[in-house]
């Protein structure tokens, strides 16, 4: 289970992710909200975050950092309109996680054939452990 200063650096990665665009639309707000509450983080500390990022901590396991990515991969999907610096930051992200290049082109070149581009968790999985082994 990951501690509160993993949670807050998660969700602190993710906003500023959303905020790619400069124009954060109210779908990824809500979507940013509902990870905070999974991860039992109030809504005053989710607003806090927005003016006041946090360091990233690392997150230890591979399995943790997948799940990161994924949920990156949602968010930015949620708008149906993924741009050329949003593919450079998801990207870099993953990188920055400790995933593998392979793996993380992989997963972008295939959510095209995704209705939504919503990658399949277990395809997800997948694409990772091929990497990972």
């Amino acid at each position: 289970m990951i501690n509160r200063a993993e949670k807050l650096s998660l969700l602190s990665e993710m906003i500023a992710f959303a905020q790619t665009d400069e124009n954060m639309k109210t779908i990824e707000y809500n979507f940013l909200f509902s990870i905070a509450k999974q991860l039992d983080i109030s809504k005053e500390d989710f607003e806090y975050l927005f003016r006041h990022p946090v360091t990233y901590v690392h997150l230890k396991t591979h399995s943790e950092r997948i799940v990161q990515f994924h949920r990156l991969v949602l968010l930015m999907n949620l708008d149906h309109k993924v741009s050329p610096k949003q593919l450079v930051k998801i990207h870099n992200f993953g990188l920055r996680m400790g995933l593998s290049h392979e793996s993380i082109n992989r997963v972008l070149d295939l959510m095209d054939s995704f209705p939504n581009k919503i990658v399949p968790p277990d395809f997800l999985i997948d694409i990772f452990k091929v990497q990972y082994n």
